[in-house]
């Protein structure tokens, strides 16, 4: 009798666990994304990344600094709307940055024209040094940002942003990082200009904050990055800055080396 006790939760939490993965996959292949959204799989997993960081469907998410294309909200909303929570913490509208506002009021309409998909979508401001509450505190059991270090880097913002994740997870819950890679031996340029992060760098950051260190995945690599582009990773799909010559060579790279990290909240 106590085998059956203990091996039966173990069972249901394995086939709960195969059901989400499955949801999750029909949600990525759902016709609320768009073909050129599913283009771009092939070199960001959506799939392999959530379940690297253990989303599921109940849980109170954050998606950090999500753009105006919204491309992991089109992911994250559906997939939580039943059970889940999702905030997104996204640029401040009376910002004087044209491209913060822009970004916004094109995430806003998007939300705004799909009601049924984005309607328990909570929209938060993360705004440094000065908006940095991008949930109630010790709400969160994810945090999820991607592509977004480098630029909290070049505004000498980095720690801040990192110590607002910390205070947004409860204690145990997860903070997911996906990051362009710069290549271990490099010298790290600390406002990151060329959009590339050393790894090291980045969990010295979240480190900083309180964070630890609890797993790095391959994800998301890409062997054929050589990291010294003119552009920097902007040189690369989808931007291919001041590529025009040179972009077919580009576009057989793909998009950039990115590293896979997550940690957790003690």
């Amino acid at each position: 009798m106590p085998i059956k006790i203990f091996i039966l939760p173990l069972l249901l939490l394995s086939f709960n666990s195969i059901a989400d993965s499955d949801s999750l996959q029909k949600i990525i292949a759902g016709e609320q994304r768009s073909t050129q959204h599913k283009n771009r799989d092939i070199y960001r997993h959506p799939r392999a990344t959530l379940d690297f960081f253990a989303v599921e469907p109940h849980m109170t998410v954050v998606e950090i600094w999500p753009g105006g294309k919204a491309w992991y909200t089109e992911i994250l909303a559906p997939y939580l709307q039943d059970q889940g929570l999702l905030y997104a913490a996204h640029f401040d509208a009376d910002s004087t940055i044209p491209y913060y506002t822009k970004n916004l009021q094109k995430f806003k309409h998007k939300i705004a024209a799909e009601p049924n998909m984005y309607g328990q979508l909570i929209i938060t401001t993360l705004q440094p040094p000065q908006q940095l509450q991008i949930a109630p505190q010790n709400s969160a059991d994810r945090i999820l940002t991607f592509r977004n270090v480098h630029n909290w880097m070049k505004s000498g913002q980095a720690i801040a942003v990192f110590k607002a994740m910390y205070q947004a997870l409860k204690p145990g819950g997860i903070l997911g990082v996906v990051e362009h890679r710069n290549a271990p031996q490099t010298k790290q340029d600390p406002k990151a200009l060329s959009g590339y992060v050393t790894e090291a760098y980045v969990i010295q950051l979240a480190e900083q904050a309180g964070f630890k260190l609890l797993a790095k995945s391959e994800i998301n690599t890409n062997p054929k990055d050589t990291h010294d582009h003119p552009n920097g990773v902007w040189s690369l799909p989808p931007s291919i800055k001041g590529g025009d010559n040179n972009k077919s060579y580009f576009e057989s790279i793909g998009e950039s080396d990115r590293m896979t990290l997550k940690f957790i909240k003690p």
